[in-house]
């Protein structure tokens, strides 16, 4: 089975990143009043973007989730999530960036990365056992063997794609998820609140910091 998503999503909607079923969203919503989503970990006041050319995942799950956190004054926050996993995934031309709003003297400080620029497999950047906290994502995505409406604490089921983070499971685990043994992503552009890995490899890695914010200075 081969699923095929393209065009951007937008998070005003909760939609699901990548699903293509619009009832994944009234699921996901109803999951979220009744508070039965959990959270992953404390995130930072401070989101981030991420751009990449490809991606080429095996073992692909996704479901609903709540970072709790703090903002840049110090409050606390939640954000609602879609956690994207990956057994494996190799990713090309990868950029990431973060602003710092309001320093002194200088403004807004923009962190750039970016890393594993070739279309050689061995020199992208590659990570196992990936979770992204998703907020906003725009993308080209083909999937094969495609299971949407999986019980999330059940993700791990099928011996490819991962389970939910440690934590969460417990919470969540009736709650509504997606999986697929192949992902692959195109012209990637999404908005985060974290990343975790279990290995992490970057070559070629470069690191900037520039004053200023927007398209100069993001990676879109």
């Amino acid at each position: 089975m081969e699923s095929q998503v393209r065009g951007g999503t937008r998070w005003k909607r909760f939609a699901v990143v990548m699903v293509p079923s619009v009832a994944a969203t009234a699921v996901i919503g109803v999951a979220l009043a009744q508070g039965a989503l959990a959270a992953s970990f404390s995130v930072s006041g401070q989101s981030f973007k991420v751009t990449a050319k490809e991606l080429n995942g095996n073992g692909f799950s996704q479901y609903g989730a709540i970072d709790a956190g703090t903002t840049l004054s110090g409050g606390s926050t939640a954000h609602p999530v879609a956690v994207s996993a990956f057994s494996s995934a190799h990713i090309q031309r990868m950029c990431q960036s973060v602003v710092t709003p309001n320093i002194p003297v200088l403004g807004s400080v923009t962190l750039k990365l970016t890393a594993g620029d070739s279309s050689k497999e061995e020199k992208q950047v590659y990570a196992e056992n990936l979770y992204i906290d998703v907020e906003d994502l725009g993308a080209d995505a083909t999937f094969k063997n495609m299971e949407i409406g999986v019980a999330a604490g059940d993700l791990a089921g099928n011996g490819t794609s991962p389970g939910m983070k440690g934590g969460e499971e417990q919470a969540n685990r009736n709650g509504f998820a997606q999986r697929a043994t192949e992902a692959k992503l195109t012209d990637v552009k999404q908005t985060a609140w974290a990343t975790t890995a279990g290995t992490f490899r970057l070559p070629g890695l470069h690191m900037g910091l520039s004053v200023g914010s927007g398209p100069d200075h993001e990676c879109y």
